[in-house]
């Protein structure tokens, strides 16, 4: 059986992971060793961090219909259960939006909650 030399695929893996590495600092940026523990390293962290960016977003979007909300004399709790009252199904995420960027309509959404709230 032939001999199979292997330094074609040893290459090729060293240099995807390399560049990978790219940008990283230090030795981690250029050696192969060092190289695949941080681009391991930071493989962990994009997987973690995918998952909690949903859980930051969300937040981000209850503070914002929060502070929105508090003009009108409402916090978000009492809001969020009048939207549920009034059979406006709208996520945090178009409500956030709206109370950044488009305050008139988020405005009209609020007056219809109190006015379910009122009765």
């Amino acid at each position: 059986m032939a001999r199979v030399k292997r330094g074609v695929t040893t290459h090729a893996r060293h240099k995807k992971i390399i560049k990978m590495a790219k940008g990283y600092r230090g030795r981690s940026g250029t050696c192969f060793r060092p190289a695949i523990q941080r681009v391991e390293k930071g493989l962990q962290y994009a997987y973690r961090d995918r998952r909690a960016k949903k859980r930051t977003f969300r937040a981000l979007w209850i503070q914002r219909i929060n502070a929105g909300v508090r003009e009108y004399g409402l916090n978000y709790s009492t809001f969020m259960g009048g939207l549920i009252k009034a059979g406006i199904d709208m996520d945090r995420k178009v409500l956030a939006g709206l109370a950044m960027s488009n305050p008139e309509t988020f405005k009209s959404i609020v007056e219809t909650v109190q006015k379910t709230l009122a009765k």
